[in-house]
């Protein structure tokens, strides 16, 4: 079940119609992703599947941004640093997002960095806000672009164009987004929300089992593809995470200012 009990860091909403709104609830942080929400994003998708109650799920952020990524001011411990538990997640939030057979659309506010670009993009719908900024920014913070952006990316946009901005951690605009094929809608700030719940509801009042039937085989595709890249992109992204430039981009996050990169 679906419930507010289960999650400290994730709002949840539901509607009589049957469409919930799942809200990334660290706003003084940006929704970036601590220990406690990269654990709450495993179960998110499988919550609302298995409730009766829901029929679309909708993902957003409270505050000016959708999610900044990975938590890089807490402890040494959060999710940014691997381990196998965290590892393990990253892989979850993946597969499971990609389980989920009820529509998942993603109301992307502001930033979506790191894993949380990744986890809008893999919902069903993506709708952006005007203000919707996107980037997967591993590289910048000297780690493997892993979490997902190598399975979702290349499929949205092509290969060479996702290996750039894997490379780059380049920001992308969202109008820029819809033209390179990560985005369904781009809409005014003030309509995002509104824009996100008419589909919702309208996807809440259709043949909610032809609906599924319709999604589901689509994201076995994209889950073929995820079996064959994630294990991978984990294991060199959490190779990465025990480098200099690791390290030294921590270092310079927590004391805002560049990093001074040297390839070890």
């Amino acid at each position: 079940m679906l419930t507010q009990d289960r999650y400290q860091t994730i709002l949840i909403e539901k509607s009589e119609t049957g469409v919930a709104i799942a809200t990334l609830n660290r706003p003084e942080k940006l929704n970036a992703i601590d220990a406690t929400m990269h654990t709450e994003l495993t179960t998110l998708p499988g919550d609302a599947d298995g409730d009766s109650d829901v029929k679309v799920l909708v993902i957003t952020g409270a505050g000016r941004a959708f999610c900044a990524g990975g938590d890089f001011s807490a402890q040494r411990e959060s999710p940014v640093t691997g381990g196998s538990q965290t590892m393990r997640e990253a892989r979850q939030i993946v597969d499971n997002l990609l389980d989920c057979s009820k529509p998942v659309i993603s109301a992307v506010n502001g930033y979506a960095m790191g894993l949380g670009a990744n986890f809008a993009l893999l919902a069903d719908i993506v709708v952006a806000a005007r203000s919707a900024t996107f980037a997967d920014t591993h590289v910048r913070m000297g780690i493997g672009a892993g979490d997902g952006g190598q399975v979702i990316w290349p499929l949205l946009m092509g290969v060479n164009r996702a290996k750039y901005f894997m490379m780059t951690g380049e920001r992308l605009p969202a109008e820029e987004a819809e033209r390179l094929g990560l985005v369904n809608f781009v809409v005014d700030d003030a309509e995002l929300m509104t824009k996100a719940m008419e589909i919702a509801e309208s996807l809440a009042m259709g043949p909610t089992r032809a609906i599924s039937a319709s999604k589901v085989p689509i994201n076995k595709y994209i889950k073929m593809v995820s079996n064959l890249v994630l294990p991978l992109s984990l294991a060199l992204e959490e190779g990465t995470m025990a480098t200099e430039d690791a390290r030294e981009a921590g270092q310079a996050f927590r004391e805002k200012r560049e990093p001074k990169f040297t390839g070890r």
